[in-house]
C-alpha cells in the first residue's frame, strides 16, 4: 500500500477520542471509516476526503484541492487535498473533521 504514515499517524491522532472509528486498506491507500463510513483516506502523501455533495465545489475552491478521479472519472463529494493544505495541524483537524461530520449525518449502513 502506497500512503503517507506519518500522514496516517496524524490522522490518528486527531481521530484518538472519538468512538467508532476503524481503518481499512483500500483504494490503493488507507481509509478510515466511522461506523463503517469511509469518510477520508490517504493515497500517496494526499488525503483523500469526503466532504459530501453539496460542498463539492466549495472545497475544489480552496488551494491545493483537486478532484478525486483514480478512476479517470470525478467522484462528487470526494476531493484529493494534497500536502501543503495538510501542513499546519489545525487544517488537517478541520479537514478531518468537517468529513467525520458529514458521514455522521448519513443514514446507517444496513447489514448485508
Amino acid at each position: 500500500m502506497a500512503y503517507d504514515h506519518g500522514l496516517a499517524q496524524r490522522v490518528r491522532e486527531v481521530l484518538a477520542t472519538r468512538p467508532g472509528i476503524s481503518e481499512r486498506e483500500m483504494f490503493g491507500g488507507l481509509a478510515f471509516l466511522a461506523d463503517g463510513k469511509m469518510f477520508v483516506g490517504i493515497r500517496n502523501s494526499s488525503l483523500m476526503a469526503r466532504v459530501g455533495p453539496e460542498r463539492h465545489r466549495d472545497a475544489l475552491a480552496m488551494p491545493h484541492v483537486r478532484a478525486m478521479d483514480f478512476t479517470g472519472r470525478p467522484m462528487k463529494g470526494y476531493v484529493y487535498v494534497d500536502p501543503p493544505a495538510l501542513a499546519a495541524g489545525h487544517d488537517l483537524k478541520a479537514w478531518v473533521m468537517w468529513c467525520v461530520e458529514f458521514v455522521a449525518k448519513l443514514p446507517e449502513k444496513r447489514a448485508k
